[in-house]
């Protein structure tokens, strides 16, 4: 089976007749079917994904392969694509088609990428289970008792179920890094700016990036060097030039400076045995010749607060588009005006973005706006100013990814804080726009991996990505997919 979910070895069978690209995706539908009890997709585009691998395997007997040919890919139900839905998981656009598609999803498929389907994921990228979905939770493939993660967890569990090669997610707070880390998983969030985010259905416009899930670093460095780039659709989108990131994965090692956030490791909530196994890993790296640098970063306690006061202040507008009258669920019984937007949101939303837009629009209310809102942007500032500082002394920032490994579905869904603390080693990134990948090891008692996030200075994905492969090559086992 390996020759189906590993892209590499599928490209290979495909260059040398052992197997059709309408073969592979065939087996994918298969796939899908036989595991649909994770309730990873939303919807399959059969039709459109067997016609582009007919188009393949045309190229394949001309001998004009592109360099995505035979990859399969699944989106996150917030980007768009044109002629199917979209629905951010939510079912206020239940039945909403999209009438384009995101820039990084047409990227890839300009390179001969096939896009499968679309994937479940908590409701507006909101929530870091995969349980806040209208559309019923996701279930981890390495433990069916545990949550994939979130917000992405459908991204990253149909990747880890091998039922597709690679899938995109979105990252506001660490979306992408936490449930690739509780799948096994690499996940990378790049500088923001450096993929355009057009197509995609904004939580918080000036946190929000898109990024791959994958197996490997190579996959990883292969779909940014075609996603990230200037877009002419996105103003935010950076000029600065894409390396071929695959090309630095083959360079010869050096030393280093790695930095250590000394308040993650001595954090009351971090597992022990995650505590342990990073202390070991330090020992390791000094013995391999680089150098630890201990960074004290004293606003770790508050990037989480600092993160949801924003966040949820840019949700509050954001979603305010959604209300009844223009497109999406509007309440059938509803006669007044005011009774359309009520009624429509109040059903159409479901409880975790009700209660962010309300904090959103709490903090943003003439009263409150300076005490809360201002001072979350100064704190923000801050953040990323100490953050640059740390920079200038190493050359990464090391630390777990997340607190715990996966944690059992249903065990923090009623207590909001010990959701969000879940967060609270990836959000750094997000509020001072760094790059930041997380890669998974090997080594708890439970069996369950858990990642290692390596944080970057602005545009350095292509060390970032250099020293991941290192990482992950001398500390993860690949576990047995069926």
């Amino acid at each position: 089976m390996k020759e189906i979910w590993s892209f590499s070895i599928a490209r290979e069978s495909l260059v040398k007749g052992r197997m059709s690209c309408v073969e592979l995706v065939t087996q994918f539908i298969h796939r899908a079917q036989e595991f649909a009890h994770y309730n990873v997709w939303l919807e399959l585009f059969e039709s459109t994904a067997l016609a582009q691998a007919q188009i393949v395997d045309q190229r394949v007997v001309a001998g004009q392969l592109l360099p995505l040919d035979g990859f399969i890919l699944g989106i996150k139900d917030v980007l768009c694509h044109t002629g199917h839905g979209v629905t951010a998981g939510s079912q206020i656009l239940k039945g909403h088609n999209s009438l384009f598609t995101t820039t990084s999803v047409s990227r890839l498929e300009a390179q001969g990428a096939i896009v499968l389907g679309r994937l479940n994921c908590d409701e507006f990228a909101m929530g870091s289970s995969n349980e806040n979905s209208s559309y019923g939770p996701v279930l981890n493939p390495l433990d069916a008792t545990r949550v994939p993660g979130g917000s992405s967890g459908g991204s990253a569990a149909a990747v880890a179920a091998g039922l597709c090669h690679a899938s995109l997610g979105t990252d506001t707070g660490g979306s992408i890094r936490q449930p690739a880390a509780f799948c096994g998983l690499v996940g990378l969030k790049p500088t923001y700016s450096r993929v355009s985010r057009y197509g995609m259905l904004a939580y918080a416009s000036s946190f929000d990036q898109i990024g791959p899930i994958t197996h490997t670093v190579e996959d990883t460095a292969l779909l940014l060097t075609f996603m990230a780039g200037k877009d002419s659709a996105d103003a935010t989108s950076s000029p600065e030039p894409v390396p071929q990131y695959s090309e630095f994965l083959t360079q010869p090692h050096k030393s280093l400076k790695l930095g250590i956030i000394r308040e993650t490791l001595d954090m009351p909530g971090l597992d022990p045995e995650i505590k342990n196994w990073f202390d070991q890993y330090i020992n390791q790296l000094k013995e391999s010749g680089h150098e630890i640098v201990d960074i004290s970063f004293p606003y770790l306690n508050h990037t989480v607060p600092t993160y949801y006061v924003l966040t949820t202040a840019e949700a509050s507008s954001n979603l305010s588009r959604y209300d009844g009258v223009r497109f999406g669920y509007r309440a059938p019984d509803a006669d007044t005006i005011e009774e359309v937007y009520f009624q429509s949101r109040s059903k159409g939303f479901g409880a975790e973005v009700k209660r962010r837009i309300m904090l959103g629009t709490f903090v943003l209310s003439a009263g409150y706006y300076d005490a809360y809102y201002t001072r979350a942007m100064q704190v923000r500032r801050k953040i990323a100013d100490a953050t640059q500082e740390a920079l200038s002394k190493c050359d990464f920032l090391l630390s777990p990814t997340t607190p715990t490994v996966a944690f059992e579905l249903g065990e923090k869904s009623k207590d909001p804080i010990a959701m969000y603390l879940s967060d609270i080693f990836t959000v750094q990134a997000n509020l001072s726009g760094h790059p930041a990948i997380t890669v998974p090891v090997s080594g708890h008692s439970s069996g369950l991996p858990f990642g290692i996030q390596l944080l970057g200075d602005y545009f350095s994905e292509a060390n970032l990505l250099s020293f991941a492969q290192q990482v992950m090559q001398n500390n993860w086992t690949e576990p047995n997919r069926s």
